[in-house]
């Protein structure tokens, strides 16, 4: 057990809910080695119900983990994008009471960038606010909330958008290994993440990207349910897809793919 290990309240649900989701994330951090002994673990915390679940999970994790690490909880705001109502105040109080060391950045837009901003860009600058704030602060690993959805998804938009069968990488180092993000709820649905964020009562945020409803990913999203409802397996063949194409380029007997991870 870390020594690090905040205080956690939850209820018997919650428990229950948080050990059988921690067999899917353990076996996404065996599969591809996330997290190892002495990590300090930079957490991206949008405030929404992912990246509030693996927070929650890797800190009740610590305790039985067989490496230890620390978690450091990272948000980005762009206050052109905050709801009225929308207050960091329940999630600062949600942070304190979980004991883990937290910070809030702001993203750096220069004045004379058109706004609203484009999903390249918004992308862009929060993920320079994570890096170089994760760096500053010590921490070589940086976790993201993308769940077995987002790898389906994205791995749609790649097909659909760039000709390309790849997706959502569990893990990729940056910067010369400087920075390596990771992905510890690559196995897990997201189904069940709504669940257990409804079960814990996590302080989520109202806000959000004022173009989500007319992204590509929700194009992806909405094209997805909608072939599940003939095909309950899609987003399980999508996966075996790119595990095939990945296991051909192995043997040099696919034209090796770009990395695509982060196309937004």
């Amino acid at each position: 057990m870390s020594e690090h290990a905040g205080s956690i309240h939850t209820n018997a649900l919650a428990d229950r809910l948080a050990f059988y989701l921690l067999k899917k994330v353990n076996q996404a951090i065996r599969d591809h080695r996330l997290v190892e002994e002495g990590d300090r673990v930079a957490v991206a915390v949008s405030g929404g119900k992912d990246s509030l679940s693996l927070l929650r999970l890797l800190q009740v994790r610590q305790h039985s983990a067989p490496e230890r690490y620390d978690l450091v909880a990272l948000h980005v705001q762009d206050e052109s994008q905050r709801g009225d109502g929308d207050s960091l105040e329940p999630l600062e109080a949600w942070l304190q009471q979980a004991g883990v060391e937290y910070h809030f950045l702001a993203m750096d837009v220069g004045q004379d960038e058109p706004r609203p901003l484009s999903c390249f860009r918004c992308a862009w600058h929060r993920r320079k606010a994570l890096f170089l704030t994760a760096q500053r602060l010590g921490c070589h690993k940086l976790a993201f909330g993308h769940h077995a959805d987002d790898v389906a998804h994205t791995t749609l938009l790649n097909l659909f958008y760039h000709g390309r069968l790849e997706t959502m990488a569990p893990r990729v180092a940056f910067f010369d290994g400087q920075i390596t993000v990771i992905r510890p709820l690559v196995y897990v649905p997201e189904k069940e993440l709504v669940r257990f964020a409804r079960v814990c009562g996590f302080p989520l945020q109202s806000g959000c990207c004022p173009q989500a409803a007319a992204s590509r990913r929700q194009r992806m999203r909405e094209l997805l349910r909608a072939v599940e409802q003939d095909v309950p397996r899609a987003k399980r063949n999508l996966t075996r897809a790119v595990q095939r194409c990945r296991a051909a380029q192995m043997n040099e007997q696919w034209p090796r793919c770009q990395n695509a991870g982060d196309v937004l």
